[in-house]
């Protein structure tokens, strides 16, 4: 257990001796926050169900501290195999400092549409899947006196976002499970935040705005221009831009930041 308050002369962001899993990590958001973590000299396990999707991106990994990538294989379909898959791995390498929890969303559609083994099978692959990787990870950051968890969740857990309904109910219910991890947490050196990406380009946002398009009868070029619009930024964001922030929250400089969910959308809440 550590309470000592650190010296920020010079804010640190670096991830040297720290060991990172990171969900959801063959494409988009969760491939980016890899990248920034392995930059910054964390060692890198990405954690996702298609073997060639990890392969590319365990060789695209950088290594400024020559360190030792992995991988883990399973499909977040089974909340039991992933448990299974985080205690083998974590039986291999020790200890984990820092876990982000990402996951693909559920399929779109109203709330009153979706069937009940929709929101069952939602909480199981992102809740049950996250709280499997959390406790087994726990007991290494209590030891080292040092843990970040970090959610990617979605800004509908401050304003739901229409067409959503089962993803907009999920994403609350880690919300809320975040906040109470931090204050369970926090004596022990350990964050826990949620970072919520507003219209990020990625490939989900492609099939999301295809999918409205097809549902209006427009174009999706359409679809964006009105989508951008409610956006003060003037823009999508990047998965990059994302990937910064995990980084911040990651990092021996966010020691004090617990329990948040913070939003990185262009201002698209402020603005509503």
């Amino acid at each position: 257990m550590t309470n000592a308050t650190p010296s920020l002369v010079t804010p640190d962001f670096s991830l040297t001796s720290r060991r990172a899993v990171v969900s959801g990590s063959t494409q988009g958001i969760g491939r980016a926050i890899a990248m920034a973590f392995a930059a910054a000299g964390a060692t890198v396990d990405l954690i996702g169900r298609n073997p060639d999707g990890l392969a590319k991106v365990l060789r695209e990994l950088p290594r400024p501290a020559n360190q030792e990538h992995g991988t883990v294989q399973v499909d977040f379909a089974d909340w039991r195999a992933v448990e299974r898959a985080a205690q083998a791995h974590l039986s291999k390498v020790g200890a984990v400092h820092i876990l982000v929890n990402n996951t693909g969303g559920p399929a779109a559609g109203p709330a009153i549409d979706a069937k009940p083994e929709d929101y069952i099978n939602a909480m199981s692959m992102h809740l049950g899947c996250f709280q499997a990787l959390a406790q087994t990870f726990a007991p290494g950051m209590r030891a080292a006196g040092y843990g970040r968890i970090i959610n990617i969740t979605s800004t509908s857990v401050v304003t739901p976002i229409k067409g959503l309904g089962v993803s907009n109910t999920v994403r609350a219910a880690v919300a809320n499970w975040t906040k109470t991890l931090a204050t369970e947490l926090a004596r022990f050196g350990i964050t826990v935040n949620n970072i919520l990406p507003g219209f990020t380009k990625t490939a989900r946002l492609d099939a999301l705005m295809k999918g409205k398009a097809t549902r209006a009868g427009s174009t999706i070029d359409e679809v964006e221009r009105d989508a951008i619009a409610t956006i003060p930024a003037g823009r999508f964001g990047s998965a990059e831009e994302i990937a910064a922030v995990a980084l911040f929250l990651a990092s021996p400089a966010a020691s004090y930041v617990n329990g948040v969910n913070l939003p990185v959308d262009g201002a698209r809440l402020a603005g509503q």
